[in-house]
């Protein structure tokens, strides 16, 4: 037993040449354990990814995405998170090209509101190039360019490089004040009644 080993050779005087050798590869050992740890933890996390998409598709594949009230319901969740609520407008800021597709099309499928009425706004890091984000997003949104207006440039970023997948952040607006009462009124009402729910199996 090892503890037997180390028992009758504690007192044993190693040459310090032997003491570099064990030490390196005690060194070595550790490195390539933490590189197969490194391996074993992403092979994992990549089963829970897989796992996490998989459950994810058996619940889109119950929901009846062309449900009308499904999508009202989707976006007024999403606007009482995001959307802004102390404002005279219908407007939401965001830097996720999805999140902002979704809720353009909703409010063009559900409210009729043309893409021509809508406004928007970039606010960019100091590096980017402000011409080439709004093509980006107005390409994206299907938006025309003329209704973005001067972009605000945050100042404090200069000299950060910025990531290329950042495209900023876009806030579209439209300015029909009674969308926004409807979609956080929908929302809270929807939270409130699953709370009820609950209170009441309690």
């Amino acid at each position: 037993p090892l503890s037997t080993l180390s028992y009758w050779f504690k007192d044993v005087k190693l040459h310090p040449r032997f003491v570099k050798q064990l030490k390196r590869r005690n060194d070595f050992g550790l490195i390539k354990a933490r590189v197969e740890a490194v391996k074993w933890h992403n092979a994992q996390k990549a089963l829970r990814l897989k796992q996490a998409e998989t459950d994810a598709e058996k619940t889109i594949s119950r929901i009846d995405c062309d449900d009308i009230a499904i999508i009202e319901l989707a976006l007024a969740l999403l606007y009482l998170g995001e959307g802004m609520k102390k404002s005279n407008t219908t407007a939401m800021g965001n830097s996720d090209p999805a999140i902002l597709e979704f809720y353009v099309n909703a409010l063009e499928r559900l409210y009729s509101v043309p893409r021509t009425d809508m406004k928007c706004e970039i606010h960019l890091r100091a590096d980017q190039d402000a011409a080439k984000i709004i093509r980006y997003w107005s390409s994206l949104l299907h938006i025309p360019r003329t209704n973005f207006c001067k972009p605000s440039i945050d100042k404090r970023t200069a000299g950060r490089p910025t990531y290329p997948h950042y495209k900023g952040v876009c806030i579209v607006r439209c300015s029909r004040v009674a969308i926004q009462r409807k979609l956080v009124y929908i929302a809270t009402a929807f939270c409130n009644k699953l709370a009820e729910q609950q209170r009441a199996v309690s």
